[in-house]
């Protein structure tokens, strides 16, 4: 077993810091760490017959990891704290509607394609990060791992192309893309966030920490409204 435990955590790493070295040479978005890693590490597993519950026993470590990770992205928002004060209303508000927004558009179009309840109730918190998403998704009745992997989706897709279409739209003002991109993509597009610019990624972790408030407090009396409406 402790073999297998340092093979695991091994090859994750050893994975991960190869493809950010790349990711840091190329400097294209497609080339984003998680997707690179994913990439290499899903076949590898597949090819060798590695069950998913024996690589996650091994690598469980960085799953914990994972929720320290988010308090630690609350740094970057003490620096930007007095511009905050000034803003919080406007910010409370964007992150109110974003929230809603991102559940009711995940939630409905997942009905009306057929998803069962049980389904639809995994995809609500997409755009929340995976601990978060997962309590939601278990509280309403929804399956976490689905959870994860709609939350790993949309935070790949929100790194990858979520500056290019800020770019498209002419949007430039720093605390609008990252208000943006942490309510729509959570941890995975404030880490992109935070190495393009350090205020982007104050107002994304902002979005992240109080989008993921609004959506835990939101889920439970919104879900059931929405399946009335689309189901």
């Amino acid at each position: 077993m402790l073999n297998h435990i340092w093979w695991s955590l091994s090859l994750t790493l050893a994975v991960f810091y190869v493809a950010k070295k790349l990711s840091v040479r190329l400097r294209f978005p497609v080339f984003n760490p998680l997707l690179i890693s994913m990439a290499v590490i899903i076949p590898l597993l597949l090819l060798t017959h590695t069950s998913y519950e024996h690589y996650f026993a091994g690598s469980r470590i960085l799953n914990d990891l994972l929720q320290p990770a988010v308090v630690a992205l609350a740094f970057p928002l003490y620096e930007q704290l007095h511009q905050i004060r000034a803003q919080w209303k406007s910010i409370i508000s964007i992150c109110f509607i974003g929230s809603v927004t991102a559940m009711v558009t995940g939630t409905a179009i997942a009905l009306w394609a057929g998803a069962t309840p049980e389904i639809a109730a995994s995809v609500l918190p997409k755009s929340v990060t995976t601990p978060i998403a997962m309590a939601v998704a278990h509280s309403i009745g929804g399956i976490p791992a689905i959870s994860t992997a709609c939350v790993i989706a949309v935070g790949m897709l929100g790194a990858i192309f979520g500056h290019n279409l800020f770019n498209l739209l002419k949007i430039k003002t720093q605390a609008s893309r990252g208000l943006a991109m942490g309510t729509a993509s959570h941890a995975v597009g404030t880490a992109r966030c935070a190495e393009i610019d350090h205020v982007e990624g104050a107002y994304s972790s902002l979005a992240l920490m109080t989008c993921g408030v609004i959506t835990s407090l939101i889920a439970p009396f919104l879900f059931p409204m929405l399946l009335h409406l689309f189901g």
